[in-house]
């Protein structure tokens, strides 16, 4: 049954833009678990306007499902964050530094000696790697050769095109999430899943192991509260 992995990178940039500590985003991680939340995911960036370092110290031992951290592994202070917290998951995002958000998946083949390291290092602390990838087959198949135990499917060109034509949108991840069960891939996916998208990405690839929601999740928080959205959002998930 596929899990969902909260993102709460939002809460911390609300905290962020008036300074201090409220909303508590520690409290608010432990708070999306009571409500019903299968994990907690972040995404610290180098400058830190979001989800800071001293967060995901603070988060770590208060999870009692699972934690995923996201992000840049050519950043070094990143790496050695994530081998002193040891999460149950890293994710591998080439996101640049300057990027508003997540715009892109890794290309495998060229660079699979960094993902192949990257793979190894962080398995040898037990953590389980996730490479996060565009819905293309290849950089399945390539990412199985670095080592990866997973792929994070980069949603957001499906859920541009979900409203068009759906079937037509979720063509390509379908195709990708093929290749990596070929390959022996677990399967993630998130960028842009909401509740609008999220049950038909499900029905047609029902073998996704995990989905992580944020900027679409938090913001429906707003209108119907933490607790509610997500009962909502695993409903979705559920729903056949």
């Amino acid at each position: 049954m596929t899990r969902l992995s909260v993102n709460i990178n939002k809460i911390a940039t609300i905290r962020n833009a008036r300074g201090g500590s409220v909303p508590d985003v520690a409290l608010a991680a432990v708070r999306c678990e009571e409500f019903g939340a299968e994990g907690i995911t972040v995404h610290p960036r180098p400058d830190e306007r979001h989800i800071r370092y001293a967060d995901v110290r603070q988060i770590r031992p208060t999870i009692k499902t699972e934690f995923n951290i996201e992000g840049n592994p050519t950043v070094q202070s990143f790496v050695d964050l994530v081998l002193e917290v040891v999460p149950d998951q890293v994710t591998l995002v080439p996101d640049g530094q300057n990027a508003i958000t997540s715009n892109a998946g890794w290309d495998t083949i060229k660079n699979e000696a960094l993902l192949t390291d990257l793979c190894k290092t962080f398995k040898a602390k037990g953590i389980r790697t996730s490479i996060f990838i565009d819905p293309i087959p290849e950089m399945a198949f390539g990412a199985a050769k670095c080592g990866a135990d997973r792929v994070e499917l980069y949603t957001a060109a499906y859920a541009e095109n979900y409203p068009k034509d759906p079937e037509t949108a979720i063509a390509p991840y379908l195709k990708a999430a093929l290749a990596a069960r070929e390959a022996g891939l677990g399967l993630n996916a998130g960028h842009d899943l909401s509740l609008e998208n999220l049950n038909y990405f499900i029905r047609t690839i029902p073998w996704t192991d995990e989905v992580s929601i944020g900027h679409a999740l938090i913001s429906d928080a707003l209108y119907l509260g933490l607790s509610e959205t997500i009962k909502a959002y695993l409903t979705e998930i559920r729903k056949k």
